[in-house]
């Protein structure tokens, strides 16, 4: 069988034997990887007899088919460069040291560079944590024979994202339920890794409860559960909602809750229609401005409340099909009963009153 240096297959391993790995050619010889390519940090081999594996055809010695994952370290000359560069198979290289625009590295015999912009993909980390790593890069040009290569690791991870993201289509859909680690926090939200994927979970799907301090409830490194609410697999946006794992506290808002009885509540926003007030667990209120405007004294609303304040308030009504609230005052309350109690006792052959009308609906 005749392989063209470079050339990509998916072959299955038929063999592990000290220090090769033996795959099917579906031919009389067999093609042979070296087992420290499939090794962990450990040295851990990674894989067992009757896998599947992709490997690139490196050249042939001494009768025997080489194949490889990547060029490793040892392996790096610059005719093995050349022939990476060719056929877009990873090379191993050390990152040696920073120097102008990006970082020098050293793969087997042969110096190379890496701009800054080539290093890593999405993350950005300090120049000085890449020193003395050894990643696989892409050749991305080869010129001059081998003096001057500029090597790529953004390439092959976002390749490597890429395939990923193919591979977990199936299981990542709209609500599925997945586990993942909490990777960063934001002003916006948190992402959160998800099989490798960087999932977003906005501030408002963190908690039923307003979040003003995102850490106080999430916590680099702490694992979660939630529900796929969104995939964009084009744009590489995926969201998830850790609050669809909760109970919704409207749920039960009729035991909490009942209309003409008082609470405490805390100011949360100020708006041109009003104030959004929380009753706890979850649960918001509108303190309408024309419930406010009935008090002595009223001016404007940031010069009477500010966020945080705490307010007593009367529920006037509750929808819970619309998930809305509607407040009063203790104030605007008394001064209804009183005036009903007054309107009441008027006799009622006196001159139609559309005022006293209305409160009698």
């Amino acid at each position: 069988m005749y392989f063209k240096p470079g050339q990509e297959i998916e072959t299955k391993i038929v063999a592990i034997s000290g220090d090769c790995v033996f795959l099917d050619l579906n031919a009389k010889s067999e093609g042979i990887l070296d087992v420290s390519e499939v090794k962990d940090g450990q040295g851990n081999i990674t894989v067992k007899e009757g896998d599947l594996i992709k490997v690139y055809f490196l050249h042939e010695k001494n009768g025997e088919m080489i194949f490889t994952k990547r060029i490793s370290s040892e392996k790096g000359t610059s005719e093995n460069l050349k022939t990476a560069w060719e056929n877009h198979i990873p090379v191993q290289g050390t990152v040696e040291e920073e120097i102008k625009g990006g970082f020098r590295i050293k793969a087997g015999e042969v110096q190379a560079f890496c701009p800054f912009s080539q290093i890593d993909y999405k993350e950005k980390k300090e120049p000085s944590s890449y020193i003395g790593k050894t990643y696989s890069f892409y050749v991305q040009e080869y010129k001059e024979n081998g003096k001057n290569i500029v090597l790529s690791r953004r390439i092959l991870l976002e390749e490597e994202n890429s395939s990923r993201m193919e591979s977990l289509k199936d299981s990542i859909v709209p609500g599925a339920k997945v586990k993942g680690t909490v990777k960063s926090l934001h002003k916006f939200g948190a992402f959160v890794d998800v099989k490798g994927l960087q999932v977003l979970v906005p501030i408002s799907e963190i908690s039923y409860e307003r979040i003003d301090d995102i850490s106080s409830v999430l916590k680099e490194g702490e694992e979660v559960t939630g529900i796929i609410i969104n995939t964009d697999w084009e744009h590489n946006k995926i969201s998830m909602s850790l609050k669809a794992c909760m109970t919704d506290p409207w749920e039960k808002v009729a035991e909490n809750f009942h209309v003409g009885e008082k609470y405490p509540g805390k100011v949360q926003k100020l708006t041109n229609f009003g104030i959004i007030i929380s009753l706890g667990n979850g649960i918001d209120g509108l303190l309408h401005i024309s419930e406010l405007q009935k008090l002595e004294g009223f001016s404007s609303l940031n010069k009477m409340f500010k966020k945080g304040d705490d307010i007593s308030v009367i529920i006037s009504e509750i929808n819970k099909d619309k998930k809305r609230i509607s407040l009063k005052t203790p104030q605007s309350q008394d001064e209804d009963a009183i005036t009903r109690k007054y309107l009441e006792s008027q006799d009622e052959g006196e001159t139609y009153n559309p005022f006293k009308a209305l409160l009698k609906k």
